[in-house]
């Protein structure tokens, strides 16, 4: 399993019109590009593949914060910023036993979080489509 490189000050939502994007309060620092659960305090937190608690997926964050400051997160929808080049079109990528991060392969949990999808230009660039299963109970 390997986690996925995030260049922080490239995430960007690519079609914001058709993403699904909340606000929430962060309950530690994060980063931009990481995963985030919501906590039983109503804040997001970092999402761990092998955390106790913490295998509900909120949503990919797309600005930097720090504790009790506001995060947009993305909960569905096309992000840029991740280093997924080397990895085939529709592989999944789910969540890393590193706490934030995503991995090419299932780390402790094996919820797919997203996958790598072709966009619609002259390159078929690829991008990383998100879809956090808020609703399903993980284990």
């Amino acid at each position: 399993m390997s986690d996925i490189t995030v260049t922080a000050a490239n995430v960007a939502v690519l079609f914001p019109a058709k993403a699904e994007i909340y606000d929430n309060i962060a309950a530690v620092a994060v980063t931009a590009g990481q995963v985030l659960y919501l906590n039983s305090s109503g804040k997001v937190n970092l999402y761990d593949s092998n955390g106790s608690g913490t295998l509900q997926p909120h949503g990919i964050a797309l600005n930097a914060a720090g504790a009790g400051q506001a995060v947009s997160v993305l909960k569905r929808g096309f992000v840029n910023g991740f280093d997924i080049s080397s990895l085939a079109y529709d592989a999944a990528l789910y969540g890393s036993n590193t706490a934030g991060a995503l991995a090419d392969a299932a780390g402790s949990s094996s919820v797919i979080l997203g996958r790598v999808k072709a966009v619609s230009d002259s390159s078929v660039t690829k991008a990383l489509y998100v879809d956090m299963p808020w609703l399903t109970i993980l284990t």
